[in-house]
């Protein structure tokens, strides 16, 4: 396995900018499942309690949407600057459903593909939070809003035409499809197993184009595409046939990347958290890119979504897998930072973490 000293000895800083000054000529198309993520700031100090009940009442000072899952890949690739953002998905046709369209669109994104269906819900996080003193927000409870029964029939048909439209060798839309595989019940999902098995059947046509898969549970089950599973999916994914070890042993860890690569014949990108990403390709060729070195309070919520905004416009540009790691890390570097939010990161934001790092 190759482990070089730097991130920035696998990516110089001109690489890096020429990259990023790309990303706008770069065509992505986001598969997977849309939800709106809904924060509501309470003030301790002006909680009472409730006549009715006599249970606390909270007061909510503050509110803020935003697209989350797959909305966590379409904000990171509009702040990046990509030219053109594609959602495939559905969203229920109620109050939910409109915010998130609307933010969606807010944000650059071409919604065109996006199903509105009486027949479900739109899925939504709604966090409630607690304003400190300071100013700091924290986490309560989360109340989930999603899908408790299969997707109807006539909307994972709707989503396999939009794919086969949006890629289709006369007259494709993108130059990439990342696939948001994040709702863990079994066709509860956008990526039902239909649609697993149309995105499979068309990565393996056209392998002119980027094909990006992150799966919560089901990252084993995807071929002709480019995987990046965490350590904990990797190894369900491999199941029985993962090689002995300690679980936080990278050792162990390229193991498995090799046995998911060589399953898939594509690259896979295996996040290691703190340690960094593994990247291994197709024939087991490894390199280890170290993580961005961090220090103070992080907020890891959306960081792999964050890297993959960054990987997948770079490799549509040509970049090796690992450079486009690096861009990645830098990415992920930059959002874990961002507090109490999902976080986005700008081309200059990039360019200046880079920088950071040459200096040191």
């Amino acid at each position: 396995m190759r482990t070089p000293e730097s991130l920035t000895a696998l990516l110089p800083h001109k690489r890096l900018a020429a990259l990023l000054e790309g990303f706008g000529r770069t065509r992505v198309a986001v598969i997977g499942d849309f939800f709106l993520d809904r924060y509501l700031v309470t003030d301790p100090a002006l909680t009472e309690p409730s006549l009715e009940t006599g249970l606390q009442a909270r007061a909510v000072v503050a509110r803020r949407s935003s697209p989350g899952h797959a909305g966590t890949v379409t904000n990171n690739l509009g702040a990046l600057g990509v030219g053109t953002i594609y959602a495939l998905g559905y969203t229920g046709d109620d109050g939910e459903g409109y915010e998130l369209r609307r933010a969606l669109k807010a944000s650059g994104v071409d919604i065109t593909y996006l199903s509105v269906s009486p027949d479900v819900v739109t899925g939504t996080y709604v966090k409630p939070t607690v304003l400190s003193p300071t100013g700091i927000e924290r986490e309560l409870e989360r109340l989930d809003i999603k899908n408790r029964h299969p997707l109807p029939a006539a909307l994972e048909a709707d989503m396999i035409r939009a794919l086969e439209r949006i890629v289709a060798p006369d007259a494709a839309q993108v130059d990439a499809v990342v696939v948001a595989d994040q709702v863990e019940e079994r066709n509860h999902g956008a990526i039902t197993d239909a649609v697993r098995d149309a995105l499979c059947r068309l990565a393996r046509e056209r392998t002119d184009l980027v094909w990006f898969v992150d799966s919560r549970r089901r990252i084993g089950e995807y071929r002709h595409v480019q995987l990046k599973p965490n350590r904990t999916e990797a190894l369900t994914a491999a199941g029985e046939a993962a090689p002995a070890g300690d679980a936080d042993d990278v050792a162990q860890a390229l193991g498995v990347a090799r046995l998911l690569a060589g399953r898939t014949e594509r690259n896979v990108f295996l996040t290691l958290s703190e340690a960094g990403m593994l990247v291994v390709r197709p024939k087991g060729d490894a390199t280890h890119v170290p993580a961005v070195p961090l220090q103070g309070p992080i907020d890891p919520t959306g960081a792999g979504d964050s890297a993959t905004a960054g990987i997948v416009p770079s490799l549509a540009l040509g970049a090796t897998p690992e450079e486009a790691a690096c861009v990645g890390a830098l990415i992920s570097g930059i959002t874990v930072r961002q507090l109490g939010t999902t976080g986005t990161a700008r081309p200059e934001m990039v360019l200046a973490a880079h920088a950071t790092l040459c200096q040191g």
